[in-house]
Order: C-alpha cells, then sequence, then structure tokens
C-alpha cells in the first residue's frame, strides 16, 4: 500500500468512514479558505441574529427548555465579546434567573426544574456579565454552598446532580461557581486535583471521567479546574503529564483547514475553537517564559478558520460549512477568535491576587510575532481565560462576594 505524506498528515490509500468525512470537509471548506480577501467579522449582522436568542423562540426548539439559563449565558457572552449593549437586557435577565433558582440550591435549567451544575454555571456567568448588586444579590450563596457541597463526592469528585452523574464537566463547574461567589472552602476542594490527575488518557488528553476519551471540552474543564486550584506552573506540572499533553493539543489543529477538533480522528468544530484554543492560554502559563521561544500553536490559521468558514451569511456562527448557526456556536466561536487575538499571562503576584489565586490573569493583545495579523474590523473583547466571560466581569462579581461575606 503506497504511503504518502501531505499538509503533514499520513495519505496510506485506507478508504474508512472517517477518512470519507475528512475528505468532505475539506472539499467544504476549501472554497472559503483559498478566498483572495478573508472576509471580515460581519459584526453588526452577528449581532442581530443572536438578539433572536433573547426573544420568544420557535416550537421546535422546545427540547431547550431545561437550557434557558444556557441560552441566556451564550447569546450575551457572544453579543458582549462583538461590542454590543447588554445592559438593556439586565433587567429581564434577573427577572428570569430568579424564578429558575432553586429553594435548596443552585439554578434548574427553567421554572420550576431540579437544580443542575450546569445551567447554574450558566446561570452565574450570566449574571456576572450583565453584572450590577442587583445581578449578584439574586443568588442565595448560603443555600448554594449547602447544594455543592451535597454533590461532592469521597473521591474528590462532583455529581451533575443529586443521582446525575459525576465528570470533569461538573468539577469546573462547582469550582468556577465556587470561586466567583467567594465560597471556596478546604471541604469543598478536598480531593479534587488527585481526582483531576485520574482523567489524563494513554494519549495525554484529558477525559471527562479516568478511563474515558480524551476530549477537547473536558480537557479544557479539567485544565480550568486545575487553574481555580492554584498558579498553572504549580498545578499543572505536579498533576498531569505536561509534555504529553501538549503533544495531544498540538495535534488537535488540522491542516487545512485551520481550525481545531475535539478528539483524535475528528472533525474540525468551530466550537473548539473555545474548547481547545482556550486550553493555551492556561498551557503557555505554566511554561517559563525563557523557554516559550516560539508559539505552541497557530493562531492566524484559527482566526483564518473562523472568519471563512464559521461565519453564517444570515448572521450568527456555526461548526463548519453547510452547517446552520446556533448560539452555542456562536459564543465558543467567538470565544476561540478571543482566545486566538490575545496573549494572557499569569503573574501570580501583584494584579488580582487580593481577589484569589484565578484571577492573577493580565492579558494584551496579539503581535504579527505571535503568528497571527488582526484587522480592526475583526477585534473582539478579551475574555477571561478560566470563567469564559468577558475580561472584568469575573473580578467585579469576585470583588462583590469578597465585600458581602455570608451571615
Amino acid at each position: 500500500m503506497a504511503v504518502e505524506i501531505t499538509d503533514g498528515r499520513i495519505k496510506d490509500g485506507l478508504v474508512t468512514l472517517t477518512s470519507e468525512q475528512q475528505d468532505e470537509t475539506e472539499r467544504a471548506c476549501e472554497p472559503y479558505l483559498s478566498l483572495s480577501q478573508m472576509p471580515l467579522l460581519d459584526r453588526e449582522n452577528h449581532l442581530d441574529w443572536l438578539q433572536g436568542g433573547l426573544d420568544e423562540l420557535p416550537d421546535y426548539m422546545v427540547m431547550l427548555d431545561a437550557s434557558r439559563p444556557w441560552i441566556m449565558y451564550w447569546t450575551l457572552n457572544a453579543m458582549a465579546l462583538l461590542g454590543g449593549d447588554i445592559s438593556i437586557y439586565r433587567d429581564r435577565l434577573i427577572s428570569s434567573l430568579r424564578s429558575c433558582q432553586h429553594p435548596d440550591g443552585g439554578f434548574g435549567g427553567g421554572d420550576g426544574q431540579l437544580a443542575h451544575l450546569a445551567p447554574t454555571y450558566a446561570a452565574i456567568n450570566a449574571l456576572a456579565i450583565v453584572g450590577g448588586e442587583e445581578a449578584y444579590e439574586i443568588v442565595d450563596r448560603k443555600a448554594m454552598y449547602s447544594w455543592l457541597m451535597s454533590l461532592k463526592q469521597e473521591d474528590g469528585s462532583f455529581l451533575m446532580l443529586y443521582g446525575g452523574e459525576n465528570d470533569s464537566r461538573a468539577m469546573y463547574c462547582a469550582l468556577s461557581i465556587a470561586s466567583l461567589l467567594n465560597l471556596t472552602t478546604p471541604e469543598l476542594t478536598r480531593g479534587c486535583a488527585e481526582w483531576l490527575s485520574r482523567c489524563q488518557t494513554y494519549e495525554g488528553g484529558l477525559a471527562g471521567v479516568p478511563g474515558a476519551e480524551a476530549h477537547g471540552g473536558y480537557a479544557f474543564c479539567v485544565l480550568a479546574s486545575l487553574c481555580l486550584l492554584g498558579p498553572p506552573s504549580e498545578v499543572l506540572p505536579k498533576y498531569l503529564n505536561f509534555s504529553n499533553l501538549v503533544r495531544w493539543l498540538s495535534a488537535r489543529q488540522y491542516s487545512p483547514e485551520g481550525g481545531l477538533s475535539g478528539r483524535t480522528n475528528k472533525l474540525v468544530d468551530g466550537c473548539y475553537s473555545w474548547w481547545v484554543g482556550g486550553c493555551w492560554a492556561l498551557v503557555e502559563a505554566a511554561i517559563p517564559a525563557s523557554k516559550l521561544q516560539r508559539p505552541l500553536w497557530d493562531r492566524g490559521e484559527l482566526q483564518k478558520y473562523i472568519l471563512a468558514c464559521c461565519q453564517h451569511k444570515n448572521g450568527g456562527l456555526r461548526d463548519k460549512p453547510e452547517k446552520w448557526p446556533d448560539h452555542y456556536h456562536s459564543c465558543y466561536v467567538l470565544s476561540g477568535l478571543s482566545a486566538a487575538q490575545y496573549k494572557y499571562t499569569y503573574r501570580g503576584v501583584g494584579i488580582g491576587m487580593d481577589l484569589g489565586n484565578a484571577f492573577a490573569w493580565a492579558a494584551e493583545g496579539t503581535r504579527k510575532e505571535d503568528g497571527i495579523e488582526v484587522r480592526k474590523e475583526d477585534k473582539v473583547k478579551m475574555v477571561h481565560p478560566v470563567f469564559v466571560v468577558p475580561w472584568g466581569c469575573a473580578e467585579q462579581m469576585r470583588k462583590w462576594a469578597l465585600a458581602n461575606p455570608i451571615q
């Protein structure tokens, strides 16, 4: 069997469903990537489209009834990163989320639904984005802490809800919520890092649970959770095989598309612009500046994939060409674009440390030597590398929580 290496990949002539899907994806992307001039970020069109997510949704989206806080978060985060005015939605958001809060702590996906860590994370992030004391104070933090502790397991993990699954996604949601609301305690974090370390696979990637397949979404959850527990340069090398992790993350950027995939032998997908692209800020923060001689990933190629392939002509952002836009992809594609356009540094001293370990980050715009050129029309706002909200929103919520201890 003849073996050919094209674009850094081995082509052995063996036809499988995976190879057919990859070839089909490359053919779909090629007309967009070969344009002589890359499209500009269609900011106003996307903002107009996103606003529809905050109005009454069509009947065919009834399955999202248990995801109301998510729709609010995805939409507001995307709009804020585009520079839209989200203050006009503050009162509506507060009213909607107040009715989703469970009396025993946490938020459900809709009115009267069981509390669940996923919509609770989305609700807290949405409140952080709109900001202000009126938004922060609707959260029953005393009940929230009791509820979080009721989900804590002996092995250090967290359940998503009573009787539900435990995975690294639940860990990240719990630790992020606790950090923003000043609820982190030794009891809450006991055994967390040790459990997370067991999620690394033989490939070097990170899984949802020990023994499962490495996945980009769970990789971010594991890395962000560890960075909520301590400085990246300390916790990542301590609990993970760092070199194997870097190798696995590097393999997630495909040529010729330039976008990112979530798993081995899977297709490029716009949402991994954040789930994998967002991992790099955390990873690079764990490497001494003297050893970080060149970029570990191609920011320019990711930006090109997003602008060329992920923008829908009618507004909104998508997985890849021939797909429809949605609010989930719009949020995480734009967050990934932000991750490509900014460089993050973990200071560890000075800036942000008065708020706690997870807030000691600084950011600056990328330069040509970072492998990316950003036109002013394509610039988006900075996103926080751990909390995935616009820069400054997490800090403001944390400041309020510190100034208003639970009685």
